[in-house]
């Protein structure tokens, strides 16, 4: 009973922390911002109390309906869904060059430091980033801001796939996706199509760990939604001639977009801890995952990587004679 209690409580905060609060907020806002001023609220003859009983239903509404659409709202903020092609293959390739760049900038600042000792190869590798056009005056202003600055372009760095072909249209969607390929990376297990077979068997830490990230990440999406629809309110409220004061709802529109671009950069950066969750998860979960679906773990990292591709087909495509091998024998 006690840990029925406690998974209940567990998915309730998820909900209230990730969406109902950001929208509270948002309510609030818009009830500053475009509901009805004090002129057409004594129109309307609505008092204080039917007023606030009205805001937190419009939260627990607004909270809800989007957590339903928790799925396409990020699809659309990673660059997955109702992206035009042409939109979306030219973002990728602007997030590509990004990448690359920062990868160039992080180990042109390694070879720098390390310049005294470098080899033959390595010298003429640091001379041909300093005769870059781009990266010579980067590497620049990078070494003059010192190590802080240095770790902050690897952290930047590390927010991306490794591999190039799973580099998506934003960057949400790269901080995301890094830790969607490391399974699959570093094992050929892919997480996101076992994932509720690793959720069932890593320790409740870990799964809790997942939970609080995903909800930090959660709370910055459902903030900046909550902020473009009331910046529309805003602006049908400024063209329908509606607005009061229209000097100050024009100023919140300006500034609920500026928020709303912050909210994205802080989400950007909140999945840091998220991803960290999702590696303990497959790192801590292999074993366990293993011995659950019948397999004997493999001593060797390269026969474990073969079970998992098999097992990832077995589970995604259908039954394979690859897992054979890896089957406990039964008794």
């Amino acid at each position: 009973m006690t840990g029925i209690l406690q998974g209940a409580l567990g998915g309730a905060r998820a909900l209230l922390v990730g969406w109902i609060l950001p929208s509270l907020i948002n309510v609030v806002v818009f009830g500053f911002v475009v509901a009805p001023g004090p002129r057409r609220v004594g129109a309307l003859s609505v008092d204080a109390g039917w007023a606030a009983v009205a805001g937190l239903l419009a939260t627990a509404v607004l909270g809800l309906v989007l957590a339903a659409l928790q799925t396409p709202l990020y699809r659309v903020l990673e660059g997955y869904f109702a992206w035009p092609g042409w939109v979306f293959r030219g973002r990728r390739r602007r997030q590509v060059a990004r990448m690359h760049l920062l990868r160039n900038r992080v180990d042109a600042v390694t070879l720098s430091r390390r310049e005294g000792r470098l080899p033959e190869e390595d010298r003429a590798t640091l001379a041909a980033f300093r005769a870059h056009p781009v990266l010579g005056p980067c590497l620049e202003r990078d070494l003059r801001k010192g190590p802080v600055w240095h770790a902050l372009l690897a952290e930047r760095l590390h927010r991306y796939p490794l591999d190039d072909q799973q580099v998506a249209a934003t960057r949400l969607g790269n901080a995301i996706r890094r830790f969607e390929e490391y399974g699959h990376h570093r094992y050929r297990l892919d997480s996101q199509v076992l994932w509720h077979e690793l959720n069932a068997v890593v320790p409740e830490p870990v799964r809790k760990q997942v939970e609080d990230g995903r909800t930090n990440v959660d709370f910055f999406v459902s903030l900046l939604c909550g902020h473009v629809l009331v910046a529309v309110a805003a602006a049908v409220d400024l063209i329908a001639g509606r607005a009061e004061l229209p000097w100050v709802t024009g100023g919140a529109l300006v500034g609920l977009l500026v928020l709303a671009v912050v909210w994205y950069r802080v989400a950007v950066v909140a999945t840091d801890e998220w991803a960290g969750a999702v590696r303990a998860m497959v790192d801590l979960g292999r074993a366990p995952l293993a011995t659950a679906m019948g397999f004997t773990l493999p001593a060797r990292l390269a026969d474990e990587r073969e079970m998992w591709r098999a097992a990832v087909e077995f589970v995604g495509t259908g039954p394979t004679d690859a897992l054979d091998p890896y089957r406990v024998k039964p008794e």
